[in-house]
């Protein structure tokens, strides 16, 4: 079994998140049905947000009575104080619990800071000196805001999109995470669908220490693939190095050798290839941010 602590927040898992976006899209018993399974297996991280509609209320229904057998990351868009208290006051009545294991800044366009006029910093700090919250952390797409993040020292996890055809930029972020003693949490391990070996997905992040993948969880089958992989975990081999040449040849060629051209886009490696592949093929398209 494969373990990871998320820096300093001292919190230890297997490497498979559960990735709760998906679940909103499914009714309420099969949502529940499968974070029970995942909990059951051995799954201990669960990662949703505010604006993923009724995905808290399905998973606050699911660990009733075991809330703290599991770890929860939730997610505000805030942009000042008074919407920031709104929403942590929403989604600790929808997961029927009194904090929130990791609270992150939804994809802000800025990294919040103290005395930047938002109040949002100030108002993370009083939830946690309340407990309220236990860390905080932040999300982006930015790679401009992810590095203010990382080296600010404000935050103790940072969540963006790394998968085996992210570019040298991405890398680097893990890298200075880890410099920093700041927990990496992978959003978009299979780019969206672009990416559909998942064996060779997981053996891409386990090479990372700190790196704590989410897997976006809709159905049973998709469960039961990640799970295979808690008593036996892939490794990195040459047919699963293969699958990845492949792949990142196919899907962004010049671009997942050389990283971003760009001094910086504010986008993650993912960008190039979007127009190859719909990353909502298939699926209705959830209302709020799609991390």
């Amino acid at each position: 079994m494969d373990m990871v602590t998320l820096g300093r927040t001292g919190i230890t898992v297997n490497k498979n998140g559960f990735g709760a976006l998906p679940i909103q899209r499914i009714s309420q018993e099969d949502a529940v049905y499968l974070a029970r399974k995942a909990y059951k297996a051995g799954i201990r991280f669960f990662d949703t947000a505010r604006a993923y509609t009724d995905s808290e209320v399905k998973l606050g229904e699911a660990f009733d009575g075991i809330r703290s057998e599991v770890y929860i990351a939730t997610k505000t868009a805030a942009e000042n104080a008074e919407d920031f208290w709104k929403d942590l006051h929403t989604s600790l009545n929808n997961l029927r619990t009194d904090y929130v294991d990791i609270y992150q800044f939804h994809n802000p366009a800025f990294c919040p800071k103290p005395g930047d006029g938002s109040g949002l910093y100030e108002a993370a700090l009083e939830a946690r000196e309340k407990g309220m919250i236990r860390h905080i952390g932040i999300t982006n797409h930015r790679l401009s805001v992810a590095r203010e993040a990382i080296e600010s020292g404000l935050y103790e996890t940072l969540q963006f999109p790394f998968s085996y055809i992210s570019g040298e930029q991405e890398l680097e972020l893990v890298r200075m995470c880890k410099e920093h003693e700041m927990g990496f949490i992978a959003m978009k391990g299979l780019s969206g669908g672009l990416i559909t070996d998942s064996a060779a997905a997981y053996a891409f992040e386990a090479q990372f220490e700190g790196v704590l993948p989410i897997w976006g969880v809709q159905r049973e089958k998709e469960l039961d693939e990640f799970l295979s992989y808690i008593d036996n975990p892939p490794r990195m081999d040459a047919e699963l190095s293969a699958v990845i040449a492949h792949d990142r040849e196919e899907l962004c060629g010049e671009f997942c050798r050389s990283g971003q051209n760009e001094k910086d886009r504010g986008l993650s490696a993912l960008q190039p290839v979007q127009e190859k592949v719909s990353l909502w093929a298939g699926y209705a398209r959830p209302a709020g941010p799609q991390l």
